[in-house]
């Protein structure tokens, strides 16, 4: 007799049917949401009807989103997102406000009561987080700066949402004491914000140590995924969503050492559950009232199009942000996003929005999701296009403040010009000041620049995108360049107009990923260094080293490396001089302290202990009042507090320590 489960049967479809749309689209070069977002089209109760428990898939997506944003919770920190802490509440009320009001002067003036056109500001006014960041995070540029902006504003969004729930009811003429729901869910807010901060300080560390001590992986995942929906669960208890909640889960865990294998072991069940929810989105879809009605629905989503990029981009100006940032801000956040549904649901409950309005809105929303990953993935190219083309080159040297004009000013020659003034821009003037090299900076953060420039930098406040900054910075006199900004596209930018001006100065650019090597080659890089791998050469020389391979010979595969752009670890075969094995002896240099007082060891010379002789080790050097002691004698006593380094074989080593510790 065959077993009766519904919600199989329709996973199975699901699964099925997503498999086949991504797949062609995949061939055509789409992303793989649109495929998703088209399969919930053809698939769900408006199209082929091959779905019948809408809702439980539905109860699935949500696990999608929470899922998301606690991965991305734990790839942030709670020092990051107090970085961004500006942005969430300057940017995400300026955004939010003034989308509300632009769409309730529309609807208004549209036909719409003003109860309905406040309503409808507030389903405009959001973004899509799950889209979003689930794209910024593909393309690695949620640290870049308009990756920044969209991720506070997208938080502000989430917070936002539950009063915009909580008034939805007194629009409608019902409800209770406002400022009293209001006034609680501030508490309730700050309690939770409050045991963020304590768990991840002091409670999730300890709780992770004694975890992972156990060694069971099972152990660990159930752990994690327990914490992600505990956290969520108590803070949608507490009147917030359940998305927020699972962000701060991921910046608890993100706090602890043990975040990366959290985030390794969580990410193939956030892949799976995050289909469901592009899904769902298009199951939302009445095909038959989109065709009816398709001049209006496509009208009205380039109107918001234009709306809410013109707004977003406005948060950043606000935010003393630059051009290209504020534009690539605005095609960031355009779309409407998947919690305007959920608050949708609220407006029909209470009777202000109308079924056929909704539809509206529906189709309109979708339709700005499947077309935003093709503006994400082109706003690079439009903003600078913008930037060449409409935005006057006049204004971008009056944009000039006088303390930059001042430090443009200064004569220079054979110059270093830094372009980003994070951690590798910063260690890189500091390393040119010690040597006397001359240079300036250039950084489009207006804070980071006027707290520079009180510590006595040559810095500048502009985007090297503009021909006219970097002619100000003395370009074609510079003898070289390096580019040391976290923003792929940006780099990209900034090379080719530097190659644009000047073809004989040193460009050196900072990336992260080897496979961003050629592309910037390509365009005219003279050297490009990317993080990923230096990092791991550093690793295999330090392991090589701890295996006494001579250091000539590490140098010789670190060049190798260098000189085929890092291509050589793209090779199953690694072709170099030397021996393909060697013996490599069992020897360690160990620092063992003597503590015991009562050692037999006290007061007593190297050569009265025949150290070499009883544990065939070799004590190398002693470090003893702050000094290193490096020439030693047989006659050379140890004492209680010295450090000894000594050389030798594992377990002679072990036995020596036992007489000291």
């Amino acid at each position: 007799m065959a077993v009766e489960f519904p919600l199989l049967n329709d996973i199975i479809v699901l699964l099925s049917s997503s498999i086949v749309v991504v797949l062609v689209l995949n061939k055509l070069k789409l992303p793989s949401i649109i495929g998703l977002l088209i399969t919930g089209i053809i698939i769900g109760p408006y199209g082929l009807k091959l779905i019948n428990a809408v809702h439980e898939v539905e109860l699935l997506s949500e696990i999608g989103i929470v899922l998301l944003l606690f991965v991305i919770g734990m790839e942030f920190s709670l020092k990051q997102l107090y970085s961004i802490g500006k942005t969430v509440f300057i940017g995400g009320l300026v955004q939010v406000g003034l989308t509300v009001l632009v769409t309730f002067l529309l609807a208004y003036w549209g036909g719409f009561t003003w109860e309905a056109s406040v309503f409808l500001g507030f389903l405009f006014s959001l973004s899509s987080t799950a889209i979003v960041l689930n794209i910024l995070q593909s393309r690695n540029e949620i640290s870049t700066p308009h990756g920044k902006n969209a991720l506070g504003i997208l938080i502000f969004q989430d917070i936002i949402v539950v009063p915009m729930m909580l008034v939805t009811p007194i629009l409608a003429g019902e409800g209770g004491d406002l400022w009293m729901e209001l006034l609680i869910l501030l508490g309730k807010s700050k309690l939770v914000v409050l045991g963020t901060y304590i768990s991840a300080r002091y409670l999730a560390p300890k709780l992770l140590y004694v975890i992972a001590r156990t060694k069971n992986k099972e152990l660990f995942l159930m752990f994690t995924i327990a914490m992600c929906f505990v956290i969520s669960f108590l803070t949608a208890q507490a009147g917030l969503s359940l998305a927020l909640g699972a962000f701060l889960a991921g910046l608890i865990i993100s706090e602890s050492d043990y975040s990366h294998q959290a985030t390794s072991t969580i990410l193939p069940f956030r892949e799976f559950f995050s289909s469901f929810f592009y899904v769902s989105i298009g199951m939302l879809m009445d095909i038959t009232f989109f065709l009816d009605h398709f001049i209006v629905i496509i009208g009205v989503a380039i109107l918001v199009f234009i709306v809410k990029t013109l707004i977003a981009l406005l948060a950043a100006v606000v935010l003393k942000y630059n051009i290209r940032t504020a534009i690539l801000t605005g095609l960031t956040l355009f779309q409407i996003g998947e919690f305007a549904f959920i608050l949708s649901k609220v407006g029909i409950q209470y009777g202000i929005l109308t079924p056929v309005a909704n539809q509206y809105f529906l189709s309109i929303s979708i339709l700005t999701m499947l077309f935003t990953p093709f503006i994400m993935n082109n706003s690079g190219a439009f903003s600078h296009w913008f930037i060449h083309k409409l935005y006057p080159k006049k204004r971008l040297g009056s944009a000039l403040s006088e303390e930059d004009k001042k430090v443009a000013g200064v004569e220079r020659d054979n110059h270093l010009i830094v372009i980003g003034y994070g951690m590798n821009g910063k260690n890189l003037a500091l390393a040119a000041k010690k040597t006397g090299i001359d240079y300036v900076i250039l950084e489009i953060n207006a804070e980071t620049v006027k707290r520079e420039r009180a510590n006595g930098e040559p810095i500048i406040y502009g985007d090297a995108v503009h021909e006219h900054i970097l002619e100000t910075v003395g370009l074609e006199q510079a003898r070289v360049v390096v580019i040391a900004i976290s923003d792929p596209q940006a780099s990209k930018a900034i090379l080719v107009k530097i190659r644009e001006l000047s073809s004989t100065v040193y460009v050196l650019v900072r990336t992260r990923y080897v496979s961003e090597i050629e592309p910037l080659l390509a365009l005219g890089a003279d050297e490009v260094i990317p993080e990923e791998f230096e990092t791991s050469i550093e690793i295999f020389s330090r392991v090589l080293g701890n295996y006494l391979v001579p250091v000539d010979e590490i140098e010789q595969i670190s060049d190798s490396i260098r000189s085929n752009n890092y291509g050589i670890f793209n090779k199953t075969e690694i072709s170099l001089e030397g021996n393909a094995q060697r013996f490599t002896p069992n020897l360690k240099l160990v620092c063992v302290p003597f503590r015991n007082a009562n050692s037999d060891f006290m007061e007593k010379s190297i050569a009265e202990l025949e150290i070499r002789k009883r544990f065939y080790v070799s004590i190398i050097a002693i470090y003893r009042n702050q000094e290193l002691i490096t020439h030693i004698t047989s006659k050379e006593c140890l004492k209680v507090d010295d450090l000894i380094y000594v050389s030798g074989e594992k377990h002679n080593i072990t036995a020596f320590k036992l007489h000291l510790v």
